[in-house]
């Protein structure tokens, strides 16, 4: 498992990542974590693991102030490309950002959604470190919202990737297309995660967790955790 698999991918995706069904709810996804974390005009929000910028941008779009991070450097010029006033984007390694002094404390709220960063990790550590940077970047008292995708629901529904109970990551091997349409064949590692794992991890790092929810793409909402989600959407404080 390479440690940076995910740069090639995105790099043959490019805007046809754009065209994959979960990525078409950006506006009640957006919707819903306004609500969540309570944000108005004016309000610094960074984007972790921001791909090409698909929520950064509806939040510019309603005035909040958003900066993206992404490790793939096109995404990162796929966001730049038509961004709305006050957003911004550069590549980065979230598992590095604790080590950004320009970034502490400076945001009111931290997202990282779709396996963004977190959850894309396949070395040890690398969630751990990728927490802790958002816990860095946020204010006391300010909010995190993020996305991980379910254990119960890789073991129960996943019959074409394979799940490793011990490292629990879930292993895939796909196609892609890039905006021609060729096709490359790659494989795709996900970090999988119960809700009791998430409160320890955020607890190790400051950040308390409000709430838990199950979500699908584009159906962010409250509901309680079940095994029949395939993603968690966590709700934090600093």
């Amino acid at each position: 498992m390479p440690d940076h698999w995910f740069e090639p991918i995105a790099e043959h995706l490019g805007e046809a990542y754009l065209r994959y069904s979960f990525t078409k709810g950006t506006v009640q996804e957006v919707d819903h974590l306004v609500g969540a974390l309570g944000l108005s005009d004016g309000d610094r929000v960074l984007d972790v693991g921001c791909g090409p910028g698909r929520h950064a941008h509806e939040l510019a779009r309603r005035g909040i102030v958003v900066h993206g991070i992404d490790i793939s450097q096109p995404f990162v010029d796929l966001a730049e490309r038509d961004a709305p006033p006050g957003a911004t984007f550069e590549r980065f390694d979230a598992r590095s950002l604790s080590t950004r002094a320009d970034l502490a404390g400076a945001f009111d709220a931290v997202i990282c959604l779709c396996q963004g960063a977190f959850g894309l990790m396949t070395t040890d550590g690398g969630d751990d470190a990728v927490v802790a940077g958002m816990a860095h970047a946020l204010r006391p008292g300010g909010r995190l919202l993020l996305s991980a995708f379910s254990s119960y629901f890789v073991v129960k529904y996943h019959t074409e990737a394979v799940f490793d109970a011990d490292t629990g990551l879930s292993h895939e091997r796909t196609e892609v297309r890039d905006p021609a349409g060729n096709v490359a064949e790659v494989d795709l590692w996900t970090g999988c995660y119960t809700p009791r794992e998430l409160r320890l991890l955020l607890d190790r790092h400051g950040l308390t967790v409000d709430r838990i929810s199950s979500v699908e793409p584009g159906a962010y909402g409250d509901a309680a955790p079940t095994v029949e989600s395939a993603e968690f959407l966590v709700l934090a404080h600093r």
